[in-house]
């Protein structure tokens, strides 16, 4: 049996799109001899659609160009998924039972339905505010095989009763066949292909999963779609694998033992991987709000070079605004590693002092901060001024503007309300301060030449707010330190018990507990983590 794995970059809401993907990705099976082609989790709607999904109209148009494609679905089968509407039944506000379905396209007709069996409420997914269990673990005969039809959770059966897969194989079915949305973290896609095997030595028939790829606005921030779509067959080899981060089709043909040639893979380096992530992040949130042009503030540091690399790699560099806002207290080399990465680059360059806008700033509130000692109110005048000049140029341009905080900043809440956290997309903000290190000088391994100047991977991190102002973290400490309270949940006893000295990790742990009210005002951000701000990590203000 021939088995395709159309990899597309479904559009949520955009159901035209979606189905002339899907239209071509048929057309393409049948040139290619192919007996089944499967499409991502929710094919024809996107994913997650969130509240959009009780727009009738939508689920109208989804019905219908389900209907157009059966009939073209001639040749060849095809598995799509789309939101299958129960008029039958209704939910617990009384409106029609929604299930998130796979519908299986054959010889011009709809042939069967699944319904999703398993709903997730964990993590990143709230499938259970918008979707009814399906009842039925669907078996259906494609090209003399039977084949089962399973949608994304289905196969993630470990922490529940039901085992679907178990129950397709008793049932018949000598392949199965998966159409998830996946989103990606960190080593995610081992995670899935030793899942596939797991279920491969349990029951002895090949999976074929096909998962979605792209970037798109989840749950308070942005998910990252990798593909990474692959095959392992009857014997627990990893036979056909799609490229991750991009749009592909791939074809699988098993014998009639459901086996065929094992091919090589290996995991990506996580660097790598956690740069294609932010890039797609970066290029499809982008696309799909509307902006073609980005800009950010080059302050000549670490964290402001990566993104202004990412936006580069996502918008074209001729297509990036990369400004410097010196004031009285930044240095020369802060200034001239900015101009040296946007000439590395090849982005555009600008350089606005801020000093009389701060000056102007002080002198304006002299009067209502007269008796009271200078503090950090001064310093985060000078990050809001730049915060000002940035979205202004944002507004007049129409360009996006990128923020430029890290996940290690943003947990402490190093970093400023109305300055430096302005911004459409947080670009870095589940990217820890040693894995930005990391990432940039991989950056600058990838390209073969210093693009990311070493005087901003070397030199002590400043917010230059103040004279010789350095950031009050030794960041080869405290970034561990941080993701074992953020993203490990650990107390503060477990992280003493780490070996973290206990004054330390108390004062992390306040500052983490007391910046969740600036983390619930910042920009999206793209998650690489399981634990990622909003979108994985979801915490009381007060």
């Amino acid at each position: 049996m021939r088995i395709a794995m159309a990899q597309i970059d479904t559009v949520v809401g955009d159901v035209d799109a979606n189905r002339r993907a899907v239209s071509a990705g048929i057309a393409r099976a049948r040139d290619e001899g192919v007996d089944l082609v499967v499409f991502p989790e929710q094919t024809l709607i996107g994913y997650p659609l969130l509240d959009l999904i009780h727009r009738r109209e939508l689920l109208e148009a989804q019905r219908a160009a389900l209907g157009a494609l059966a009939g073209e679905a001639v040749g060849v089968a095809a598995v799509v998924g789309f939101v299958d509407v129960d008029a039958a039944r209704r939910d617990p506000r009384g409106r029609p039972a929604l299930h998130n379905a796979a519908a299986v396209l054959a010889d011009g007709a709809v042939r069967a339905v699944h319904r999703k069996v398993l709903l997730p409420v964990y993590d990143v997914f709230f499938e259970e505010r918008y979707f009814e269990p399906g009842e039925t673990c669907t078996v259906v005969e494609v090209a003399g095989t039977k084949v089962g039809v399973q949608v994304c959770e289905d196969l993630w059966d470990e922490h529940y009763d039901l085992k679907v897969t178990k129950r397709q194989v008793a049932a018949g079915a000598r392949v199965i066949v998966n159409l998830s949305a996946s989103p990606f973290h960190l080593g995610k896609g081992k995670v899935r292909r030793d899942l596939v095997r797991r279920h491969v030595r349990e029951n002895g028939v090949p999976v074929v999963l096909c998962n979605q790829v792209g970037g798109e606005d989840g749950y308070e921030g942005e998910l990252a779609f990798d593909g990474d779509s692959f095959a392992v067959d009857a014997s627990g080899a990893v036979v056909a694998r799609a490229a991750t981060f991009e749009e592909d089709f791939v074809v699988v043909e098993f014998d009639a033992d459901g086996r065929a040639p094992a091919i090589e893979t290996t995991e990506p380096e996580p660097d790598a991987e956690a740069f294609a992530a932010l890039i797609a992040g970066v290029r499809d949130y982008a696309k799909r709000s509307g902006f073609s042009t980005a800009l950010l503030g080059l302050s000549g540091g670490i964290d402001s070079a990566l993104v202004a690399c990412v936006a580069a790699e996502a918008f074209g560099p001729e297509n990036v605004l990369g400004v410097s806002m010196p004031s009285r207290y930044s240095s020369d080399h802060s200034k001239s590693d900015a101009r040296l990465l946007a000439e590395a680059l090849g982005t555009d360059y600008r350089e606005i002092p801020i000093e009389r806008v701060h000056q102007a700033l002080l002198d304006t509130l002299a009067p209502s901060f007269e008796g009271l000692a200078p503090d950090v109110t001064e310093e985060n005048l000078q990050a809001r001024a730049r915060g000002m000049i940035l979205m202004a140029l944002s507004n007049k341009t129409g360009a996006m503007l990128l923020s430029t905080g890290n996940k290690t900043e943003v947990a402490l809440g190093y970093c400023t309300l109305y300055g430096d956290m302005n911004g459409g997309l947080m670009v870095i903000s589940d990217v820890s301060k040693a894995r930005v290190y990391s990432v940039s000088r991989w950056f600058n391994r990838w390209k073969g030449r210093e693009v990311i100047p070493r005087g901003s991977l070397e030199k002590p991190p400043s917010a230059e707010l103040r004279d010789a102002q350095v950031d009050p973290f030794d960041y080869e400490v405290v970034s561990p330190l941080v993701d074992l309270l953020v993203e490990e949940d650990l107390s503060v006893d477990a992280c003493v018990a780490r070996g973290y000295e206990r004054e330390l990790v108390e004062r992390l742990a306040r500052l983490v507990r007391i910046s969740e009210y600036k983390r619930r005002q910042a920009a999206p951000g793209i998650r690489i983590t399981e634990r990622a701000f909003g979108v994985g990590r979801r915490m009381p203000i007060a």
